[in-house]
């Protein structure tokens, strides 16, 4: 029964606002590839000063949103092998 609840509480040990280290360790990537996506700006992000920040919220809204569907990962790969065929 402690596994259980263990696993349920993981999600709740990030704190709302993430620095770039706390959102790295939520989301399981490097912070060079977070910095990329800020530079990118494909992840929303807030500057204060010279750090960002990050709303737990708004990063879980934004994976959802994100999402690709089976569907959208077929379109793109027959897309991707049109154009490589026609070279």
């Amino acid at each position: 029964m402690k596994e259980k609840n263990s696993m349920m509480d993981s999600s709740s040990q990030f704190k709302e606002i993430m620095d770039v280290k706390e959102l790295s360790k939520y989301l399981g990537i490097g912070k060079s590839k977070i910095y990329q996506l800020i530079r990118e700006k494909k992840i929303p992000a807030s500057k204060i000063g010279r750090q960002y920040r990050f709303s737990k919220s708004v990063i879980d809204s934004w994976l959802k949103e994100n999402l690709i569907t089976r569907e959208e990962l077929q379109y793109s790969l027959e897309k991707l092998f049109k154009k490589d065929k026609s070279k």
